[in-house]
């Protein structure tokens, strides 16, 4: 077999190995609150998201092709797929680690993180600084406004709902929450899924087999097969720290910031923006929190979560750069 040929099969395993984790690792974050209000059972929650996932991966390539020529030009770098495969190494190995300690950190932030750190080991002038800081600043904008909308509709709901008996109020959006759950699901894979596409055609791009970012028909079903697959196994320690330990989510709670963090994450898949929906679902959840009363957000666990966000992309660029060193 040709070599070259073998290094880029090995590429598409590890892209599509994020992938699988991120399924599990991110969709977690999807349906934690439907899980934790008792909206949906687990099993049927995960094949809903598994589902939702696939359609919305398939839909949509806008992403991808920002994540594929952003951070670097294939075309102009010599070693594309030896700083691809250093990415992939290393924003595996940080999803790992953060899912086995049951951190919602984000997937987003590692393989953007891990990609500049290997360019930048690998060629320091090819690495876009302009392309990467539009990147992150999208990944730090999008949290802050999800914590917004999260407030400002849960304060609506409040306010709409004040009259009615509590009871009565989260029956009803207790159904409700099975539609934001497919929902937020949907938005999920328009957005991650994505990500695996865009460092797969960057990969293509660099071996010479295509010279343009539009993303194969074949890398789309896989990526989107992928991680489908990784949502159907589920991630327990995550659902249990986003559904249960930041407040007590009551049906009415879920809905809204479901709806909130999903209208964000969907504005930036079609603005072609990639973004961390780890970090959007999780501020929804807070400023959710922080509108339903201040005091019920446990603001110590919030903070441990703001501290693994801040530190996901220096340190899986050093661990990028690092493994680049080791292995060429």
């Amino acid at each position: 077999m040709d070599t070259s040929l073998l290094v880029l099969g090995i590429v598409v395993f590890l892209a599509l190995a994020f992938d699988f984790i991120n399924g599990f690792h991110d969709t977690a974050n999807a349906i934690a609150t439907s899980v934790s209000t008792r909206a949906l059972p687990p099993r049927l929650a995960i094949l809903l998201a598994a589902v939702m996932n696939f359609v919305g991966a398939m839909l949509f390539t806008g992403v991808a092709k920002k994540i594929g020529g952003s951070v670097a030009d294939p075309l102009k770098l010599d070693n594309g797929i030896e700083v691809v495969i250093a990415t992939l190494i290393a924003a595996i190995i940080w999803n790992l680690v953060t899912w086995w300690f049951g951190i919602p950190s984000s997937s987003s932030h590692a393989l953007i993180g891990a990609l500049a750190g290997a360019v930048f080991v690998a060629a320091p002038d090819q690495l876009n600084w302009g392309g990467f800081g539009s990147i992150v600043e999208a990944l730090v904008i999008s949290p802050l406004l999800a914590f917004v909308v999260g407030y400002v509709v849960m304060t609506i709901l409040k306010w709409i709902f004040a009259k009615h008996s509590p009871h009565t109020v989260n029956k009803g959006f207790r159904f409700l929450q099975i539609i934001t759950a497919a929902l937020q699901s949907f938005t999920h894979g328009t957005n991650d899924a994505q990500k695996a596409m865009g460092i797969i055609t960057f990969a293509l791009v660099s071996a010479g087999v295509q010279d343009h970012l539009e993303v194969p028909l074949w890398a789309k079903i896989a990526a989107a097969t992928a991680m489908a697959l990784g949502t159907s196994i589920g991630g327990w320690k995550i659902i249990k720290t986003m559904g249960t330990k930041i407040f007590k989510i009551e049906p009415i709670n879920g809905f809204a910031a479901d709806l909130s963090s999903a209208s964000i994450i969907f504005t930036a898949t079609m603005t072609h923006l990639p973004v961390s929906t780890t970090h959007v679902i999780t501020s929804s959840i807070l400023g959710v929190g922080s509108a339903k009363r201040f005091s019920a957000v446990k603001w110590s666990l919030a903070g441990r979560i703001v501290i693994a966000w801040v530190i996901t992309i220096p340190i899986a660029a050093i661990l990028a750069g690092i493994i680049y060193k080791i292995l060429f």
